[in-house]
C-alpha cells in the first residue's frame, strides 16, 4: 500500500488561517512542518549556496547557529545571509571552551529567572570552569569551578536536555611509575548536574581496584556504561551507586568542609569534592562481549545490537533481545560488501524501534516484528535505499599479446570504487520526517555530491540538491540537514576547516 494523497501547500494555508484545527497546539505545528516539507521537496524548489568560509579552528553546529574559535564566535544561520550574533572577548589558551551543549527550554517547567527561557550554551573551558552562556548574546549567565585534582575534558547528556556528565581526561601512569609497578588508582572522574537551575548530582570516581583496566567509562539514561579493552562492556545503575555510596550529599554555592580544607562549592579554588567513591562491587545490571566495544540499545522492546568479539566478524552485527540475550529471528546482519570502509549500523533515531543499517551502495531499514506465539522477535526489511550504478561494472577485461592471443582478467571492483555512487552520510530530520543521504562519485579528479531526501516510511526519494564544492573523500567531512538548511563542514589538511551554507529558495 502506497502513502495516501495529502492536501497541497494551497489548501494547508488556507485551512490554517481559517483555523480548521483540532485544539490540540501541536497540531498546528506539525502542520506547518508538513506544508515546509512540501515546499522542500518540489521540483522548483533550489538550494543555494549562501556562504562559504574557513578557519583555522573547529567550526561547529548546533540549531541554527555556527560556532567559530572554540564557540568563541557565533553566527545565525537563519537569517537570508549568515550574520554574527556575538563574539565574546579574547581569552588565554587555559580559558578557551573545549567542549559544549546547546540546552533549550524544557515545556512545563517554572524556572527562576526570565533568561532561563531562552537558549543557553553549556560550556567546559580548559581550566575546569563549567558556563551557562547566552545562546543569542555570549553573556555568561552562570558559572561553576569543577575541581583542581583533574582534568576535566568531555561534555555529554545524561538525559537529553535535563542532565549533564562531564567526564575527565584518564589518568595514565607515567613511565617511571610504570617501571615501578606503581598503579593508578583513580581511572576518570565523571561531574553530574541537573541543569537549569544547575544542581549538583555528584562526583563519581571510577578506580582500578573496584572497577579493573578500564579504557572508558560514561552515563547515558541513568546507566553507567563501563569499557575494557578486551571488548567487555558492563552496565549499572547510576541511582543505585549514588544512593549506595554517596558519602555527603553537596549543594552548589554552599559552604563546606572536606578533607580538612574550607570552602564554598562550586566556587575557586575550593571547587567540589569527589563525594561518591565507590568501595566495593556495585550491582552489576547486564554484560556483553563485543568488537571495539560496539553496543547499542533500542527497538520495541528492548534489543541491543553488537559485533561478536573476533576481528574476522566486522562487519557481521547481532541484534538480540535485552531480557534473555537471545539472537532475535534473521538477527545476524551481515552485508556483503568488499569495501576499503565498513558498513555501520544503529537504531532509528526517529523512535519507531527500527534499525538503519548503511554500507557502500546500499541502505537497509530494518524492523523489529513479533512472531505470532513466539516471544522472539524477527528482524525484516521494511525498504532499501540503492545507490545509482551502472551494471556490470565489474567486467572482464581483455589483453591482446604480442603474438595475437588474446588473454582474460577477471577484474572486481570495489563496493566503495571512487568512480561509483558511495554513501558515505545517513541522517534524519525528525521535523520534517526525512531520510538525508549524502552519496559521492568521483568524477575525473574531483568528487561530486549531492544530498538525497528520502520519505522515512516509505524509502521514496523524494528531493537531491548536489553540492557545488568538490568532495574529497581522503578529508573527513559533516553535513546538516536542519528544515530549510543544509550544512557542510569539511576538514582538510594542516587542520583546514571550510564550511558550505545553503539555503532552500525557487531561484
Amino acid at each position: 500500500m502506497g502513502p495516501t494523497r495529502k492536501p497541497n501547500v494551497c489548501s494547508r494555508l488556507s485551512r490554517r488561517a481559517l483555523g480548521f484545527f483540532s485544539r490540540d497546539a501541536g497540531v498546528v505545528q506539525r502542520t506547518n512542518l508538513g506544508i515546509l516539507r512540501a515546499l522542500v521537496c518540489q521540483k522548483s524548489t533550489k538550494f543555494k549556496n549562501v556562504w562559504t568560509t574557513h578557519s583555522k579552528s573547529p567550526i561547529a553546529y548546533e540549531r541554527g547557529r555556527i560556532y567559530f574559535d572554540n564557540y568563541r564566535c557565533c553566527i545565525s544561520s537563519v537569517a537570508s545571509e549568515p550574520r554574527k550574533l556575538y563574539e565574546m572577548p579574547k581569552c588565554s589558551k587555559s580559558e578557551k571552551i573545549e567542549d559544549a551543549l546547546l540546552w533549550e527550554c524544557p515545556v512545563g517547567e517554572i524556572l527562576p529567572n526570565a533568561s532561563d527561557y531562552k537558549s543557553s550554551l553549556i560550556a567546559l573551558t580548559a581550566h575546569n570552569w563549567l558556563l551557562r552562556i547566552s545562546a543569542t548574546t555570549g553573556k555568561i549567565l552562570e558559572k561553576i569551578y569543577l575541581a583542581s585534582y583533574c582534568k576535566f575534558r568531555y561534555l555529554s547528556w545524561d538525559t537529553p536536555q535535563e542532565v549533564i556528565a562531564v567526564k575527565s581526561a584518564q589518568n595514565k601512569a607515567s613511565a617511571v611509575a610504570r617501571q615501578a609497578g606503581i598503579q593508578q588508582p583513580v581511572l576518570l572522574y565523571l561531574a553530574v548536574f541537573r541543569v537549569l537551575p544547575f544542581s549538583l548530582v555528584g562526583i563519581l570516581e571510577i578506580n582500578k581496584k573496584i572497577f579493573g583496566s578500564v579504557t572508558d567509562a560514561t552515563l547515558s539514561h541513568g546507566i553507567l556504561i563501563v569499557m575494557y579493552s578486551s571488548g567487555l562492556v558492563r552496565l549499572y545503575s547510576f541511582q543505585a551507586i549514588t544512593e549506595q555510596f554517596m558519602q555527603q550529599k553537596l549543594d552548589l554555592g554552599c559552604a563546606c568542609r572536606w578533607g580538612g580544607t574550607a570552602g564554598t562549592v562550586g566556587e575557586a579554588p575550593f571547587g567540589i569534592p569527589c563525594n561518591i567513591k565507590i568501595t566495593d562491587s556495585p550491582p552489576l545490571l547486564f554484560e556483553v562481549s563485543s568488537l571495539e566495544n560496539a553496543f547499542q540499545i533500542g527497538g520495541h522492546p528492548w534489543h541491543y545490537i553488537i559485533t561478536p568479539n573476533k576481528k574476522k566478524q566486522k562487519g557481521v552485527f547481532h541484534i538480540c533481545a535485552l531480557k534473555d540475550k537471545s539472537l532475535a529471528k534473521n538477527g545476524i546482519q551481515e552485508m556483503e560488501c568488499c569495501s576499503l570502509e565498513s558498513d555501520w549500523i544503529y537504531f532509528h533515531p526517529d523512535a519507531s524501534g527500527r534499525i538503519i543499517h548503511v554500507g557502500p551502495n546500499q541502505v537497509k531499514v530494518l524492523k523489529l516484528n513479533e512472531i505470532e506465539n513466539d516471544s522472539q522477535h524477527q528482524v525484516s526489511e521494511d525498504f532499501v535505499i540503492l545507490a545509482n550504478r551502472e551494471k556490470n561494472k565489474n567486467e572482464n577485461l581483455f589483453t591482446v599479446t604480442a603474438s595475437g592471443r588474446v588473454v582474460k582478467k577477471n577484474f572486481t571492483l570495489l563496493d566503495d570504487d571512487p568512480e561509483q555512487e558511495t554513501f558515505k552520510i545517513v541522517d534524519y530530520e525528525d521535523e520534517l520526517d526525512l531520510l538525508s543521504v549524502v552519496a559521492v562519485t568521483q568524477i575525473d579528479a574531483e568528487g561530486k555530491a549531492h544530498l538525497d531526501f528520502h520519505c522515512n516510511e516509505y524509502g521514496t526519494l523524494l528531493k537531491s540538491i548536489p553540492l557545488v564544492e568538490s568532495w574529497d573523500v581522503t578529508y573527513s567531512h559533516e553535513v546538516y540537514f536542519d528544515r530549510d538548511l543544509v550544512l557542510h563542514i569539511e576538514q582538510k589538511p594542516n587542520r583546514v576547516f571550510s564550511c558550505y551554507v545553503y539555503q532552500m529558495g525557487t531561484h
